[in-house]
């Protein structure tokens, strides 16, 4: 366009449309509101990718971590850790995907989508290391026995380890829509938090790979900061952590 062709920005902005004005102020409001929640999926992620994927590459043995370090063994507490903890955070990506669509509240549909990405990456990079250290993605063994704990924790409705919800209080999240969905997300994932909070923890107790360690390392941090949040939500909504009988 030519110099003459040009219209000056304030004849531009003249031609607005308020309503269009409108709608990008409180798209601008609502990135901010997220800014101030999205940290905790940031970091786990950031600490994920800058600290564990340079090192799963750098060894001379795929996804070792370290030079030094053998691919595990398909009992070892590396191979059970990610295939557990892949399955635990699938459930939260499915609890977080049901509540998005229950609610139209944008704090706890941030918090949702926080967790979709995180866990969902996380869940990702653990079972790709599981397929670079050429294992199977599942075991005969039942869930946490890596822990070598005496963790018997009782399978039932589709809650398969601490934490996880089951197959009928997934059913009653579908049901529920507005403060009552949101309520009932926080309260599940919280427990669901707290079991992932005790297996990563447990991991990193007795780990061997410096790379998944640091990934634990982050779950820990990022998952009892989101806790916290859940709990300030609950206070909120006039609600408290601890999920009621079905």
């Amino acid at each position: 366009m030519t110099a003459e062709g040009a219209r000056p920005a304030d004849a531009v902005a003249a031609d607005a449309d308020p309503a269009e004005a409108t709608a990008t102020e409180a798209e601008a409001a609502a990135r901010t509101g997220r800014r101030r929640m999205w940290w905790p999926a940031a970091l786990a992620a950031a600490v994920a990718l800058a600290l564990g994927v340079p090192a799963l590459v750098a060894g001379s043995n795929p996804a070792s971590g370290s030079s030094s370090v053998a691919v595990p063994a398909d009992d070892s507490p590396e191979a059970g850790f990610a295939r557990d903890m892949a399955t635990h955070h699938q459930q939260a990506v499915d609890l977080s995907f049901i509540v998005r669509d229950r609610t139209t509240d944008e704090p706890t549909r941030t918090l949702a989508f926080d967790i979709i990405n995180t866990q969902a990456n996380q869940r990702g990079m653990m079972m790709g290391w599981i397929d670079q250290w050429g294992l199977s993605q599942h075991s005969p063994a039942k869930p946490m026995a890596w822990m070598k704990m005496g963790h018997d924790y009782p399978a039932h409705d589709g809650s398969l380890m601490p934490g996880m919800a089951t197959n009928t209080q997934m059913a009653k999240l579908r049901s529920l829509s507005g403060r009552d969905a949101e309520v009932y997300y926080l309260q599940l994932m919280i427990e669901h938090h707290k079991g992932g909070v005790e297996m990563a923890q447990g991991y990193v107790d007795m780990a061997k790979n410096d790379a998944e360690k640091r990934l634990a390392q982050s779950m820990v941090v990022a998952q009892t900061s989101e806790m916290e949040l859940m709990t300030d939500m609950l206070k909120e909504r006039g609600a408290a952590p601890g999920v009621p009988a079905s």
